[in-house]
């Protein structure tokens, strides 16, 4: 049997359907359906109903999906094992939240690039339900994920790290210097700049505006950290962000700290798929990861 076929038999099962399947796979679609017939012929049964709206297991689909999936896994086992001796090398897909991409991961990649230099790695800035599907689907072979509890079926994650978290305001704005620390009830008549939804931080503190009694907080979600950080360098409301990632901006003045109820730290967890089996680049990638954050604290 040539597992090129439960390859694609897997990639079919995730997206759904032969066009979804055949992008993922960069074949053409007739080369799916091609290949999907010709296992299903070489096992015997039929593993998928093509419907109007796609491809869907059959019962027997799915009892032979996770079979297949450990022989792909034995085989990639088989492929690292046979070059465990050499220069480590590939490339690695990481998928992290951009608050992480913007201020830990450049020096990740700067000092495995002369550790390894023929490890490439690729970031995908992504949100966690964002990397969880991708770890699940294998487009990811590692995630960051910024969550106090990160408990995902299919996924192990362990946390390397806490961010400590602070809200943040321009210099010349009311709250930025203040003697007693400002109150819930004072910092939801505020206007706010968000990461989007999805962001954990930002989603728990527009929650706990929102839960102040009397009150209507004006919050605004941006896609980009960057955007909410220049509305706010700008005068025009707060935010909350790692301290991290604005160490700079409040070394040389662009933001200050506001002094308000205790926040608390947001855990970074390291993800990856339970049952893949990482090459020995990703192993690179996911120890070098741990050490940054443990000097990092």
């Amino acid at each position: 049997m040539e597992t090129r076929l439960l390859e694609t038999f897997g990639a079919l099962a995730r997206t759904g359907s032969f066009t979804g399947a055949a992008t993922e796979l960069r074949l053409a679609q007739s080369t799916v359906t091609a290949q999907i017939k010709a296992l299903e012929k070489e096992l015997g049964t039929r593993l998928f109903d093509r419907l109007p709206r796609g491809a869907l297991l059959t019962e027997a689909g799915r009892r032979l999906l996770t079979l297949a999936e450990e022989v792909r896994e034995a085989e990639v086992r088989l492929l690292a094992a046979a070059h465990e001796d050499g220069p480590v090398a590939g490339t690695v897909v990481v998928g992290a939240a951009e608050t992480l991409c913007a201020a830990h991961l450049p020096a990740v990649i700067s000092t495995l690039r002369s550790r390894h230099p023929d490890v490439e790695v690729h970031l995908q800035p992504c949100a966690t339900a964002a990397a969880v599907t991708g770890l699940r689907a294998g487009h990811l072979d590692c995630a960051l994920l910024l969550e106090e509890q990160a408990d995902f079926p299919d996924v192990t994650a362990e946390r390397v790290a806490d961010q400590p978290l602070v809200l943040l305001c321009a210099p010349e704005h009311p709250l930025a210097g203040l003697r007693e620390p400002a109150t819930w009830q004072e910092l939801a008549r505020e206007s706010f700049f968000l990461h989007e939804q999805g962001c954990s931080y930002s989603d728990w503190l527009a929650q706990r505006l929102r839960a102040v009694a009397g009150t209507r907080p004006r919050i605004t979600r941006f896609g980009s950290i960057e955007a909410a950080r220049s509305c706010v360098a700008a005068g025009l409301g707060l935010t909350v962000l790692p301290r991290a990632n604005v160490t700079r901006s409040l070394h040389e003045g662009r933001l200050a700290v506001v002094r308000g109820p205790v926040l608390p730290d947001i855990s970074v967890h390291l993800a990856r798929h339970r049952r893949r089996h990482p090459s020995r680049a990703a192993r690179a990638v996911t120890a070098q990861v741990v050490r940054h954050f443990r000097t990092a604290r």
